[in-house]
């Protein structure tokens, strides 16, 4: 007679093992940030999920192992797993290819390593991890920069359409200033790369369009990277966004606004109506190019009054230099066009000029764990 594990046991156990492949894929995917050389030089490493406190993993030089904590994985994001494996991967890039093997673990060789695979020389030991890192609040001059926004962010939640679009005005010239006052001190500032939405195999029309929205508007930059996407069991695309943890906090909280703003009123719209995925894309993606459109008006309004953030181009050439390192092998691709419905797009257009952006940036609790 044989005995069946527990069924918690056994989903576990598959997502362990999915998860173990998507290591072994993002690893994969890791190496062609190095050259011809080390490549060939760099061998596959077991991958495993151990019980662990102190630290979220570790690179084992002689077993040729790279193992993460089971806390680590099932309670954190995969953007944050991510990170970690590639810190530890660029311990075993500085034992097997640099020979750090008489150096600190945290030297010359594996700050190399860090550099020339993208990775975080300062994720492991207590570090916060990545989700955790944006959800933070801090008594940082940023941070209380970042309060007084939420605050004008919730006044927008007024039934009354023009306090609500005022509010929501007010807020984002603070976010703005936020920007102008960084550009105008000209120091070194931390920048973070996270993924806006999840990882999947195929996005729609409305995805990039979105993603536009947030580049243009919000000071962040993004681009589509390739991700392991842990229900299909392969790797698929997502958008990561790039900028100071402050406008990362923004920008990823608008997107997450607006996709679930966008499913509500589809499911309004569409109710007696059947319409196809295809016409979900036109009205989604006529909500987005009317709330750009009314974003753009406020700019132009500012400029008619002289403002002074209108007077200054909000360009981060330091983001920019990060986003060159970080991406050093980018392509342009341009879809298919597609046949639209001009009249759903159009429906779109106006229920997208009514958006307003309300409530908190953050709230505790909401990180993207793997197991949601």
């Amino acid at each position: 007679m044989s005995l069946q594990k527990p069924k918690k046991n056994r989903i576990q156990e598959e997502l362990e093992r999915r998860i173990l492949h998507g290591l072994a894929c993002e690893w994969q995917g890791a190496r062609w940030n190095l050259s011809s050389s080390h490549r060939e030089k760099l061998r596959q490493p077991l991958f495993s999920i151990r019980e662990m406190n102190s630290r979220w993993g570790y690179w084992a030089n002689p077993k040729n192992e790279i193992c993460l904590s089971r806390k680590l994985i099932l309670n954190h994001s995969w953007d944050a797993v991510r990170e970690i494996l590639l810190h530890e991967m660029a311990h075993q890039l500085a034992g097997q290819v640099l020979d750090a093997s008489n150096e600190p673990p945290h030297g010359t060789k594996f700050k190399r390593a860090c550099f020339l695979l993208r990775a975080n020389p300062k994720a492991s030991g207590n570090y916060r991890p990545l989700d955790e890192l944006i959800l933070h609040d801090s008594t940082a001059p940023e941070d209380k920069i970042m309060l007084r926004i939420k605050k004008l962010m919730a006044l927008a939640q007024s039934r009354n359409q023009h306090e609500a679009e005022a509010a929501m005005a007010k807020a984002y010239q603070f976010i703005a200033k936020y920007n102008v006052d960084l550009l105008s001190r000209a120091e070194n500032r931390h920048f973070v790369s996270v993924f806006a939405g999840r990882p999947a195999l195929r996005h729609f029309r409305e995805d990039y369009r979105l993603a536009g929205l947030l580049q243009d508007f919000y000071f962040v930059y993004g681009i589509w990277v390739p991700a392991y996407v842990m229900a299909k069991g392969k790797m698929g695309r997502v958008l990561e966004i790039s900028g100071t943890v402050q406008n990362i906090r923004i920008a990823r909280y608008v997107y997450d606004f607006v996709k679930h703003f966008i499913d509500s009123r589809w499911q309004a719209y569409n109710q007696n109506k059947g319409l196809n995925r295809y016409r979900k894309t036109d009205f989604a993606t006529g909500i987005i190019e009317g709330f750009c459109s009314k974003l753009q008006l406020q700019t132009e309004k500012k400029k008619e009054s002289k403002s002074e953030l209108a007077l200054i181009p909000i360009r981060d050439h330091l983001l920019q230099e990060h986003i060159d390192y970080k991406y050093p092998h980018t392509v342009s691709v341009r879809g298919k066009t597609l046949r639209k419905d001009k009249h759903v797009l159009q429906d779109g257009i106006r229920v997208g000029q009514e958006l307003v952006i309300f409530k908190g940036i953050t709230a505790k609790g909401t990180s993207r764990k793997l197991l949601n």
